[in-house]
């Protein structure tokens, strides 16, 4: 009987984060079953996510996060806290509802590959089903003609358990901020159009745009107070009052800001942080506090949490400050690239780089910080956000750019699912109810919502 021998390509690196002991079976998967090629039918590699471990259960919905030394997740504990993305999680008095059409295709429907040493389907069945790598770009412009025949996404996302929303059109260029300010059913936009824009929550229109003078960097709200930021200086606006007025010294273009002890921080162009407090005698009612030196690159991301203030660069660092002191305490040099965004949850920090790597940051005992659990991305990521989904799960949302935004279950970094857009998604944002955003490069503006477990019927005897 003739045999077929399949020739691995020696060059090509199996792209998994999960290394094979040595003198075990292989817990690699397998790259060519990923890209749906594989023709083996007893291959060595697994033909699954991840491999079965006794120290990486999946995380209870009453689980907190922990990684550990080795690099491996695991979920134990109490309960996990809330996450901070940038500025504190928005909150609401009465639920943000959006009603503006759903997307016309429904969600697909990709079922988990079944982790087992079973006899592996056949090349032709593979080739029939193959996974999806991204949204076909014929589709994408309404001409694709292969149809159900496509190898590639007819649709904007996959994965399950949660559902697109709305797509909000108006900004012209790409979008670099979202936020929903308190007490309000107003949802606000940047973007590096030079304008901001003001959503009806209930309708998903546009009720007025905003002429910012220049490009928008960044984009935050605290209460009712909405703040972003232009090329040398803060807009503000209070949402009670319909007051609004400007903050002036930064210098350049203020990409990050995030309020921390009842003070507004502002991440610039030159590597400073520009400083405001919260004063109810002065008018403004913000007076300049400090400016904080230290970054040799503009300052790109700043997240607030356990009394400190972290800011990531394009000069490769996260620095870390005392909120109360403000000044500089640590200098953390785990990134070969510019940290793009930064995030607290529970007793950890999470970090992204152009460097293809999310990293996680725990205390050590001297009052340091170390990286505990290292994540490769094959693109540089651009911006993190953390949430629960409907079950309390601890669901972390990272922006690469390669048009996609990852969905990912803590602490395994099992993925869950996929966003696509056209161009880079630059911003990623957490909303009430289980609601989330994300603005891309073209000026779109998507609103996504994690649907509600099914209810379990209980039948009496």
């Amino acid at each position: 009987m003739a045999t077929k021998v399949v020739r691995r390509h020696t060059n090509r690196p199996e792209r998994s984060v999960y290394a094979r002991p040595a003198g075990g079976p292989s817990k690699t998967v397998c790259a060519f079953w990923a890209a749906g090629r594989c023709t083996r039918e007893f291959c060595r590699f697994l033909h699954a996510d991840a491999p079965p471990s006794s120290i990486n259960p999946q995380i209870s919905k009453k689980s907190s996060l922990v990684w550990t030394k080795e690099g491996t997740a695991t979920g134990k504990g109490n309960a996990c806290n809330a996450t901070q993305k940038r500025n504190a999680p928005q909150k609401s008095n009465s639920p943000q509802k959006i009603n503006a059409p759903q997307e016309s295709n429904a969600p697909q429907k990709i079922n988990a590959p079944h982790e087992s040493n079973a006899p592996q389907k056949s090349n032709a069945a593979q080739k029939s089903n193959p996974t999806p790598k991204n949204v076909c770009k014929f589709w994408v412009d309404g001409n694709c003609v292969k149809g159900d025949r496509c190898l590639y996404l007819h649709n904007w996302f996959r994965g399950e358990g949660f559902s697109m929303l709305a797509k909000l059109q108006g900004h012209t260029k790409a979008v670099t901020g979202i936020a929903l300010p308190e007490r309000t059913n107003k949802l606000y936009s940047t973007s590096k159009d030079g304008t901001a824009r003001v959503w009806d929550c209930h309708t998903g229109e546009c009720g007025s745009v905003i002429d910012l003078g220049g490009e928008a960097g960044s984009l935050i709200s605290e209460g009712p107070w909405v703040f972003a930021g232009v090329p040398n200086l803060v807009k503000v606006w209070n949402t009670e009052t319909n007051s609004e007025f400007n903050l002036d010294g930064p210098v350049g273009q203020v990409y990050a800001m995030v309020v921390g002890n009842e003070m507004l921080f502002a991440g610039t162009q030159n590597g400073d942080i520009c400083v405001w407090k919260g004063s109810t005698e002065t008018n403004p009612p913000f007076y300049p506090a400090a400016t904080l030196k230290g970054h040799t690159g503009a300052v790109v991301c700043l997240t607030v949490g356990r009394n400190r203030l972290y800011s990531g660069s394009v000069d490769h660092t996260i620095k870390v400050w005392d909120l109360y002191t403000l000044q500089g305490v640590l200098t953390l040099n785990g990134h070969s690239g510019a940290v793009m965004s930064v995030l607290c949850w529970d007793q950890f920090l999470l970090s992204c780089s152009l460097d293809d790597t999310i990293k996680v940051w725990a205390a050590t005992e001297g009052g340091g910080l170390e990286v505990t659990y290292t994540h490769n991305e094959e693109q540089g990521v651009l911006d993190l956000a953390g949430m629960t989904d409907a079950e309390s799960k601890p669901i972390l949302l990272s922006s690469c750019n390669d048009n996609s935004v990852r969905i990912y279950e803590l602490p395994s970094f099992t993925e869950r699912g996929r966003l696509f857009a056209k161009q880079e998604v630059r911003t990623v944002e957490v909303g009430p109810g289980g609601l989330f955003f994300s603005g891309d490069a073209t000026g779109l503006f998507s609103v996504w919502k994690w649907m509600d477990p099914p209810a379990v019927k209980v039948e009496s005897s």
